[in-house]
């Protein structure tokens, strides 16, 4: 069951970022910087639910979505900066 759901997190954010409007400008990339924001927050909702039993795939998946979260962040500041 852990794995199907770590499979649809990583699906719905897969598919919300393939189906973003191509970046034209830091709004974009903001929009997509939330969505980041909020598989953060399911994830470590879908943790707590699971009591943090995922065989470290969980907080795996939670540190790539957080080093994600950074990256997108530093290329909003960027873009707002250009």
């Amino acid at each position: 069951m852990t794995k199907t759901l770590l499979a649809l997190i990583a699906a719905s954010l897969i598919g919300a970022v393939a189906n973003a409007d191509p970046v034209r400008d830091w709004h974009d990339l903001d929009k997509i910087h939330e969505r980041v924001k909020e598989s953060i927050h399911e994830l470590e909702r879908a943790r707590a639910a699971n009591h943090y039993d995922m065989a470290g795939h969980g907080a795996k998946a939670e540190e790539l979505l957080r080093q994600a979260e950074r990256e997108l962040h530093e290329a909003v500041e960027a873009a707002r900066a250009a």
